[in-house]
Parts: structure tokens; C-alpha cells; sequence
């Protein structure tokens, strides 16, 4: 999907995230669950994301810098756990190619 207008903007740089910086782009399969799904009107989709989203933090960050729906989700569905191959990461766990991640609100079990 392309970008909507973020190319060299300043609130990309500030994250190095260009989203014209396309060298060596990775794939990943991108799942969204629960409020999420609901929200952006899709439950997955797979992206090719620049050489500068290195973590699962990076990602939800170039993610929203795609602007709405992406922005506006993540911005009304907070906390959002994020998961790389069905296992619970963090911001700083490491993105490899052909991944799946998943995006989730915190469930909770009684």
C-alpha cells in the first residue's frame, strides 16, 4: 500500500523511517485482531517495510506514519500487544524477514 504523503516529511526523518528508502525492504505478514481488526477494516496484510524498521517497535511506528487508517487505529486502541511467529515480543525485539506479527489488544481470563 502506498505511502500517503510522508515522503522526506520531518516526522519521518525524526524517526528515520523514510518511507522512499526502500533498499533491501523486508516482507512480513502482518495479522490485526479484536478492536483493531474492526478498526482498519482488515485483518491482515502483508507489507515490504524499509531497511531502517529493524524491531517490532519501529514497526508500529512506520506503520502509523502510513497515516489513516493505521494512525487512527493505533492511536483509539490502547495498549497494543505485539507478537513475532506467536510469541509475545516488546519494541526491541529484533524483525526477520518472511515474519508473521501480530497485533492485539491485552486479553484478559477469569
Amino acid at each position: 500500500m502506498p505511502a500517503r504523503g510522508l515522503r522526506g516529511s520531518a516526522k519521518a526523518q525524526d524517526r528515520g523511517l523514510l518511507i522512499g528508502q526502500m533498499d533491501s525492504a523486508m516482507e512480513l505478514h502482518i495479522l490485526y485482531f479484536a478492536r483493531l481488526r474492526e478498526a482498519l477494516g482488515l485483518a491482515r496484510e502483508t507489507v515490504s517495510v524499509p531497511v531502517a524498521v529493524t524491531n517490532l517497535g519501529q514497526l508500529r511506528a512506520w506503520l502509523i506514519a502510513r497515516g489513516d487508517p493505521w494512525a487512527e487505529a493505533f492511536a483509539r486502541v490502547y495498549p497494543v500487544r505485539i507478537a513475532l511467529d506467536q510469541v509475545v515480543g516488546r519494541d526491541d525485539t529484533p524483525l526477520r524477514a518472511g515474519a508473521e506479527v501480530a497485533f492485539f489488544p491485552p486479553v484478559t481470563g477469569g
